[in-house]
């Protein structure tokens, strides 16, 4: 192929030669000598051309090569973004576990991990951050010593406090759990203020008395490395279900992982309130409260929900949400184009999970139809359970003195009573003594005064016997009297 263009380059030279040589009659001098400027530049600049169509043809293989590494990447991309729909493995992506971890991190505010606990005292705990030592990836060299323009920046940094001077933390206590290579916060330690604060060094007081198991677990050394929370941690349900676990018809978040909540609420917890996490998500039971019963809907109709709120007020002057529910803080509301801004829209076949009575609502609406009912824990308000807690202990503190006192009272009542018992017991055998010598007494009486009876009685028959002799012998003398008066003159 080469050889056949350069024959017919030569043989183009040759003619054009001929040609020339042809015109030198009826053209100029001019004509013929730009005519072979033209040619000799033709001639010159082919090899330049040939290089740089040899050239654009590498490059053109390039630019297929890459636009097809740029489309196979792409579509990774849109992969690692959205999950794949095909692959039952891997359906969840980028942007999904943003929104999953949005979901952990929302109100979650900041964090102090892995600070060694140096001092103890009674009123304030010191804590120094341990910097770990970070590992160079391969290939990649440590940066020189010596860097003045990266030092600057460093040192300022490093003079900041660690946490500022004056800010209530919630301290919890690190354990190594099985299968998790960091420490992770397992203990509730209690909430203190910071009082001092260096770069890697931070001094706490705790905020109210620490309850008896945090002060054993702080001054037995138990508690070695802290984590300090700016906010309480939230609750959730998806920390309990079962890593690689889906929602399912009888789970709505996913399996429960039994062995993680049994293992977290060993000890201290009661056994209704490990059910209430071992039920989460599963299906109802007739005696739950309507609270904790949400319904499985499907629309059956085309339904708008408005979600953002129209009023402008700070959250701190009300909360997130206003008195109808629609979200009032810009990072919970929904936004969109002003059409559909702040509405969330259902089709039809669509399905959500939604509390017992705006599913009834909805349904008696015919909006939509009622497909499962589900047994949903009712998530802790940490923040305000610590504090009910707290009281919830200062009363039964103070009910357990007055317990105390009113037990004590009853011992020494009950004492009283043994002893006015023993002494009644006493008298009780004493009189048990009298009362038998009493019986013997009065059964002597008794046979005494039966005798004296019939004595009497035997006296008295006597008497009235004499009584009428003497009535007799009475009737005798007056009779005699009366012979003796009549005899006389």
């Amino acid at each position: 192929m080469t050889i056949a263009l350069i024959s017919i380059l030569v043989i183009a030279v040759f003619a054009a030669g001929f040609l020339l040589w042809k015109s030198r009659d009826t053209w100029r001098w001019f004509h013929i000598t730009a005519s072979a400027i033209t040619l000799l530049l033709a001639i010159a600049l082919l090899f330049p051309t040939a290089g740089v169509l040899k050239s654009r043809s590498a490059w053109s293989k390039v630019k297929e090569t890459l636009d097809v590494r740029l489309a196979k990447i792409e579509k990774e991309q849109d992969l690692l973004k959205f999950g794949d729909p095909n692959d039952p493995a891997n359906t969840v992506g980028v942007f999904d576990l943003q929104l999953q971890l949005k979901k952990f991190t929302v109100e979650a505010g900041r964090r102090w991990p892995s600070l060694k606990m140096q001092a103890n005292a009674p009123a304030s705990i010191t804590l120094q951050r341990v910097a770990p030592v970070a590992e160079l990836p391969p290939g990649v060299e440590a940066p020189p010593a010596e860097q003045p323009a990266a030092a600057a920046p460093a040192a300022a940094a490093a003079a900041l406090p660690l946490i500022p001077q004056g800010l209530i933390v919630y301290g919890f206590a690190e354990s190594m759990e099985q299968g998790v290579p960091t420490p992770i916060p397992t203990f509730f330690l209690g909430e203190f203020k910071v009082t001092a604060s260096g770069p890697n060094e931070v001094t706490i007081a705790p905020t109210t008395t620490l309850e008896a198991p945090q002060q054993q677990a702080i001054s037995s050394g138990q508690a070695q490395t802290w984590t300090l929370y700016e906010l309480l941690p939230l609750d959730g349900h998806e920390p309990f279900v079962a890593i690689g676990s889906e929602p399912a018809d009888d789970a709505v978040f996913g399996r429960v992982d039994d062995e993680l909540v049994k293992r977290l609420f060993a000890k201290g917890v009661s056994q209704p309130t490990i059910n209430k996490y071992l039920r989460d998500g599963g299906r109802t039971n007739p005696d739950d409260t309507p609270a904790t019963r949400w319904v499985k809907i499907e629309f059956n109709k085309v339904h708008s929900v408005v979600v953002d709120s129209l009023e402008k007020r700070s959250v701190l002057d009300g909360g997130f949400f206003d008195p109808t529910g629609q979200a009032v803080d810009s990072r919970l509301q929904r936004g969109g184009e002003d059409v559909d801004k702040g509405v969330v829209k259902f089709k039809i076949t669509d399905q959500v999970t939604v509390k017992e009575e705006v599913a009834n609502a909805l349904v008696d609406e015919g909006v939509a139809k009622l497909l499962d009912t589900y047994y949903v824990r009712e998530l802790n308000d940490y923040r305000f359970a610590l504090r009910r807690i707290r009281l919830r202990i200062s009363e039964l503190t103070i009910r357990q003195a007055e317990l105390e006192f009113e037990a004590k009272v009853l011992n020494d009542a009950i004492d009283a009573t043994k002893a006015m018992l023993a002494v009644n017991q006493d008298l009780k055998l004493k009189l048990e003594k009298d009362a038998a010598k009493i019986q013997v007494e009065k059964t002597a009486i008794t046979a005494y005064s039966a005798n004296v009876t019939m004595e009497v009685a035997a006296t008295k028959q006597r008497l009235v016997g004499i009584y009428r002799n003497n009535i007799e012998l009475a009737a005798e003398l007056q009779q005699l009297h009366s012979g003796i008066d009549a005899k006389l003159p």
